[in-house]
């Protein structure tokens, strides 16, 4: 087994500990916990109920590392007992490649349901690698690089009618690619017309229809966005192109502590699309287990099943299989090998409806083992 399993299961295994000591361990991890607030209790007096943990990850960009959630859970109005409950989540991660790093995800519901505000936020600075664009591009030599980026993307929407909504945000991100590794003209960045500095800002407009009875934890109900983003110079981009980006979930509860979980994704990039901006393969919630940013095209779809299931206590785990493909457009998806994914990861409910999850990805040719608060999809 290698270190990155090794980690995993042994973290697995302390965590599940055999029975005849489960009683005294349950106390001193809840006292410990509520230390942090991951008391798994939610008080509206309190405000935002924070909770702190950290954990470790290894992924086959960042390498092996350090990551701490923070999660926090609130209700706009603390007599609001039939709006589900808002959340916003803070990770900070260093790692052993030299990768450090801020992220931000906020679900606010206000009373009644009738807006909601969702914000995503990240800062990083990564050595990382650039293979190309395309699939037979994935294939080759990486070219190494630093990566400074930031991005921010918040939306606001209304429902119009019961459980669907329309929205509007902006998506801006700036991206730099410094320290580029034996520049020469045979390099990847050179033959793609990539590397240095971009700056992409857009106008999003989207329609969601959501069922689900929780976003970080659904049980049962189904999930369908469409979200179309036009980036151009007028608005400060530096460039002129377009991304819709759909997806699609279902939740089936087998009982009261088994869930399948159906995730169907694709994101669509037309125009003149900057290289850090075209559609990617992998990440922590999506084709786990790889190497995110090495498989990238206009165009590209995944899809997962997950088996999700509740035990005793605090304690959870989840199975997956799930595949993806990539291409410069829709017709030519099929032209290349699908990217298996499969994987295991172990649940710890730190708030009501809100889990820490480990995941162990595998991917083709690649591992990955991920921190990351709230589920999947």
């Amino acid at each position: 087994m290698n270190k990155r399993g090794a980690l995993f299961w042994g973290l697995l295994s302390f965590m599940m500990a055999p029975a005849s000591t489960e009683a005294m361990t349950r106390e001193e991890i809840d006292g410990f916990l509520g230390n942090l607030g991951a008391d798994n209790q939610y008080d509206a007096s309190k405000g935002i109920n924070w909770s702190v943990l950290p954990g470790p990850f290894y992924t086959p960009e960042l390498k092996l590392g350090l990551g701490t959630a923070v999660a926090g859970v609130y209700r706009v109005d603390p007599n609001d007992r039939a709006t589900q409950n808002s959340s916003i989540s803070l990770t900070g991660f260093v790692s052993t490649s030299g990768a450090l790093g801020l992220g931000m995800k906020n679900y606010t519901f206000f009373t009644g349901d009738e807006w909601r505000l969702f914000v995503d936020g990240s800062l990083a600075k990564i050595p990382t690698g650039f293979w190309g664009i395309g699939y037979d591009a994935a294939q080759g030599n990486e070219q190494k690089y630093t990566q400074q980026s930031f991005s921010l993307h918040p939306q606001i929407m209304r429902q119009i009618v019961d459980n669907l909504y329309v929205g509007v945000g902006w998506d801006f991100s700036t991206y730099d690619a410094e320290n580029i590794d034996d520049p020469n003209p045979d390099d990847n960045f050179s033959r793609y017309d990539a590397g240095g500095r971009t700056l992409s800002s857009g106008v999003t407009t989207s329609i969601n229809y959501d069922t689900r009875d929780v976003i970080t934890r659904p049980q049962h109900g189904q999930f369908f966005s469409a979200e179309y983003s036009l980036f151009d110079p007028s608005i400060g981009s530096d460039t002129h192109f377009s991304v819709l980006e759909m997806q699609y979930n279902y939740y089936f509860p087998l009982n009261d502590q088994d869930v399948l979980a159906f995730d169907l994704w694709g994101r669509f990039a037309r125009g003149d699309v900057p290289w850090d901006r075209l559609s990617q393969a992998g990440d922590s919630d999506r084709l786990r287990g790889y190497y995110q940013g090495r498989y990238r095209d206009k165009d590209v779809v995944s899809t997962q099943i997950e088996y999700r299931k509740k035990l005793n206590w605090r304690h959870g785990y989840v199975l997956w299989v799930g595949a993806g493909a990539l291409g410069d457009s829709p017709q030519n998806l099929g032209d290349h090998p699908l990217l298996p994914t499969f994987g295991a990861g172990y649940r710890f409910e730190v708030k009501p409806d809100m889990n820490i999850r480990l995941d162990l990805g595998f991917g083709k040719e690649s591992t990955g083992f991920y921190f990351q608060v709230a589920e999947a999809f």
